[in-house]
């Protein structure tokens, strides 16, 4: 049995394999192009933080590895 990250890192190294970096990216944007508009919501949350700030709130997060789960 295979991991999810294994399984993503396999995806993604034959996507890269097949389609190259540049359009395997591309390939990957065109499947989930997000929504709403990045910049002028990251101002909203960003331009009264320091940095010191963001990497206090990064040593803060806790890593759940949600993607260790088992794929049957």
């Amino acid at each position: 049995m295979k991991t999810h990250n294994e399984i993503i890192k396999q995806g993604y190294d034959a996507l890269i394999k097949s389609l190259g970096v540049a359009d395997a990216i591309r390939f990957i944007q065109y499947l989930s192009p997000g929504k709403g508009d990045y910049t002028k919501e990251r101002h909203q949350w960003l331009d009264n933080k320091t940095l010191a700030d963001v990497f206090a709130e990064m040593n803060q997060v806790e890593d759940t590895n949600e993607y260790e789960e088992i794929i049957e």
